[in-house]
């Protein structure tokens, strides 16, 4: 099937038989972490047109993958001896429905305790799925400490509204963000009680004029109390992703975080584990100074995935003080390289657990009685 729909458009495009057959087996045989059973059960919309310089094949695919395909261009160019570029699509659907307008998936960033970069994984992993090809919103439900304004550079930026009923939110670098520290100075959220930090995050999730989005990622509030348990039963969320150290205290917090998911029937998509190591600035070398293999550890136990492991590194922390992102900085640079994998990760979980498009959920055959 997957032949003939390559040979049809190729034919079209004038290409010849020897290089269709080299770029379809090439797709044909092509797996990775992200295309465990390949690329192309995956793949529709073909097609491929022969221009100046290059050949451009478009295609559309159910999750944001840009930096992989740039990788397969590369590859099918070194293969063929020509310049290749694939264009893609993505297709991104709701996998749970609820009536929060503009939204399509909410995807919840949480962790068992404070003090593991939560908040900064939050916003480069928004960043990154950017990058990836998505269009992506940020909510700070981090009620008693909002950081969203200070990663974002929006600190002391007041939303507006159009219709005096719905806020619209800021945006920075195509990114849309709503946070209570846009409308309250921090030291008065910090005294709230947990059903008046409940009421005041429905209305930021609700009362917000979000625009198509296909992912939103909320930033949550750290630990696993009462506050936490509300706001994630009161979000339609999709899925979740749990941020830790490899320090064993944090990864005691974290298994409490996965527990408080399985408690509200949020699936877990997988384990960011933070400042994984550091790298030496004179010679490269990876010292572990929290510990190793502790993400992986828990990841295991509970039948999740380690979606990435990020470095403790000067830049994250002083660009993240002085509202950068790093992810933006050097589309190249190693950091940079491990939130878009992180990003691609989530997205090919989220579709994979819970699309019934995926091949990892079972087929149903019904038979005649």
């Amino acid at each position: 099937m997957f032949s003939q729909l390559f040979s049809s458009y190729f034919k079209q495009s004038k290409v010849s038989d020897v290089v269709e057959k080299q770029i379809y087996d090439f797709l044909d045989s092509y797996r990775s972490t992200l295309f465990v059973d390949g690329i192309l059960p995956l793949a529709s919309d073909f097609n491929l047109s022969a221009q100046k310089n290059e050949l451009v094949i478009n295609l559309t695919l159910p999750f944001p993958c840009s930096s992989e395909l740039n990788t397969i261009s590369a590859s099918l160019a070194e293969l063929i001896g020509e310049t290749v570029r694939i264009v893609g699509t993505y297709n991104i659907l709701p996998v749970r429905e609820h009536n929060i307008k503009g939204i399509k998936n909410i995807i919840a960033v949480s962790s068992g305790k404070g003090g593991v970069g939560k908040s900064t994984t939050a916003v480069n992993l928004a960043a990154a799925l950017q990058a990836e090809g998505a269009k992506v919103g940020l909510l700070d439900a981090d009620i008693y400490g909002p950081s969203i304004p200070t990663l974002l550079g929006l600190k002391d930026q007041q939303p507006t509204s159009k219709d005096g009923k719905l806020i619209t939110p800021l945006e920075k670098d195509g990114i849309v963000a709503m946070s209570i520290g846009f409308l309250v100075d921090d030291a008065e959220a910090t005294v709230w009680r947990g059903p008046m930090a409940s009421r005041a995050f429905s209305q930021l999730l609700n009362e917000t004029d979000w625009p198509e989005i296909d992912y939103l990622i909320v930033d949550m509030p750290p630990g696993t109390g009462d506050i936490q348990l509300t706001l994630a039963q009161s979000v339609p969320t999709a899925a979740s992703v749990i941020v830790t150290t490899p320090q064993d205290i944090a990864l005691i917090d974290a298994i409490k975080g996965i527990a408080m998911f399985e408690k509200v029937n949020v699936p877990v998509l997988g384990i960011v584990e933070n400042m994984s190591y550091h790298i030496c600035e004179s010679c490269g070398h990876h010292s572990h100074l929290f510990g190793q293999g502790g993400g992986e550890v828990i990841a295991k136990e509970f039948s999740s995935k380690l979606l990435g492991q990020l470095p403790l590194n000067i830049k994250i922390r002083e660009q993240a003080d002085n509202g950068q992102l790093v992810t933006y900085e050097n589309n190249e640079c190693e950091i940079s390289l491990a939130y878009r994998k992180i990003a691609q990760n989530v997205a090919g979980e989220l579709f994979k657990q819970l699309d019934m498009r995926s091949n990892e959920n079972p087929e149903i055959e019904v038979l005649e009685v």
